[in-house]
């Protein structure tokens, strides 16, 4: 079988009506008497392999009969186009190598409870739909890097330990660091990406991200990927367009390269498609409160607008809005105020229609030394922690602004998905630390 090309599963186009080797795993198999069809994983995609007993003989063809669920194998055959198949392509198999047993498979073509596949985690990531769903993650992340790279935005490193609260400091992860007291896992890179733009004037960071959030929404994560930008000379209004483009561009690049598994996922892309050829309305927080009021709910200046309610605006305007110039003391203290309504900042959230909820949340930032003082001690904040942060505002301040999104609640909206959890590959909740 070593003198035969072994091959993958995304190379297959190249060896038609060749003999070849594929090696996997067994994902599925069904048949006859006297012909066995085995569904055959190979670089996450799945690969019909048709065994018969004529080309076998009897002793070959019962061992594959009686092939488990995730045996490994070595399958040597003839290649062939099939139009039926979902790579296009037939393995004809003249012989076969197990190369690991499976005993017991414990997720087993039935249905198995949320908690229970949860708990088999680095299993479940083998079934067709988890496989569907993280090729999609890897689309979209790609298509990320690919928008920022094109638009010469620098990739920035930042740390995932630090010192400095960036959101919220009830919601932080602490541990000791040596003789230097808590160290915290980051909330957020913005910081860092600040310091870089007077380097770089465009920056992006992508990766995890922490937050200690006591949530079991369906949204919320304690751990995940967020994408953040942070752009020098570029004001609230800039800020906004930005984000509006990079959304529009990164879901219809990952949605057409991802139409094979959405088709798996039992995902129209149409609808989310349709969302994007128009523009995203703009409005106020005190709008938004008045529709809201309007529609029945007994909201008060200054009361967060829910899930519930994000929707429900959502549906009144018939898709993605941005809701802009929060209060002030409801956003961090690096946020700029609006100066038309000190009450206010100049930020805006992206609400994504359809239960996706909030996606986007970027602001122009603070860039006078005096008032970031003033936010910080707002906050109750220790202004010594800050001190690095703050030199940014001493030598060559400039208005700045930025935004972070976080991808798994993209790939929900994208995959049509009711819960993140499924959006990475080990979701971290609460109760949630296994495997």
């Amino acid at each position: 079988m070593s003198e035969i090309p072994i091959v993958s599963n995304h190379d297959l186009e190249k060896y038609v009506d060749r003999k070849v080797v594929v090696q996997g795993w067994i994902h599925g198999i069904r048949g006859s008497n006297a012909r066995q069809f085995i569904s055959l994983r190979n670089g996450g995609r799945i690969l019909q392999v048709l065994a018969e007993k004529e080309i076998l003989g009897e002793e070959v063809f019962q061992t594959v009969k009686h092939l488990r669920q995730e045996t490994s194998v070595s399958v040597a055959g003839t290649l062939v186009k099939n139009e039926k198949s979902s790579v296009g392509f037939e393995l004809i198999m003249d012989r076969i190598r197990i190369v690991g047993e499976s005993e017991n498979y414990p997720i087993t073509p039935k249905e198995h409870g949320i908690d229970f596949l949860i708990s088999q985690r680095h299993l479940w990531l083998r079934s067709s739909k988890q496989l569907a769903i993280l090729r999609v993650r890897d689309n979209l992340s790609f298509a990320i890097r690919k928008y920022f790279h094109e638009r010469d935005f620098l990739l920035i490193d930042t740390p995932i330990l630090t010192g400095s609260v960036g959101e919220s400091a009830g919601t932080l992860f602490s541990t000791e660091y040596f003789d230097l007291g808590n160290a915290y896992l980051a909330q957020t890179g913005q910081l860092y990406l600040e310091a870089a733009i007077f380097a770089h004037n465009k920056v992006f960071c992508y990766g995890p991200t922490f937050r200690a959030e006591k949530s079991k929404t369906r949204r919320h994560l304690t751990e995940f990927w967020m994408v953040e930008a942070e752009v020098a000379f570029a004001g609230h209004a800039d800020n906004l367009k930005l984000q509006e483009d990079f959304v529009k561009t990164v879901i219809k690049e990952t949605v057409q390269n991802s139409l094979q598994d959405l088709k798996v996922l039992g995902k129209d892309p149409t609808p989310l498609l349709a969302y994007l050829e128009k523009d995203f309305p703009v409005i106020d927080y005190t709008k938004a409160l008045e529709i809201l009021k309007l529609k029945g709910e007994d909201i008060v200046w200054g009361d967060d607008i829910n899930s519930e309610r994000e929707q429900m605006l959502t549906m009144e305007f018939g898709g993605p809005i941005f809701i802009q110039k929060y209060p002030r003391e409801a956003k961090a203290f690096y946020m700029k105020v609006n100066p038309d309504n000190p009450k206010t900042v100049l930020n805006a959230d992206l609400i994504a229609p359809d239960g996706v909820g909030e996606i986007i949340g970027g602001s122009e930032r603070e860039e006078n030394y005096e008032n970031i003082i003033l936010r910080l001690e707002e906050e109750k904040l220790p202004v010594e922690s800050y001190d690095w942060y703050l030199d940014l505002r001493k030598y060559g301040s400039v208005p700045h602004s930025g935004f972070g999104l976080g991808s798994e609640r993209m790939i929900a909206w994208i995959c049509g998905l009711q819960h993140v959890r499924e959006c990475i590959p080990f979701p971290r909740m609460m109760e949630r630390l296994y495997p």
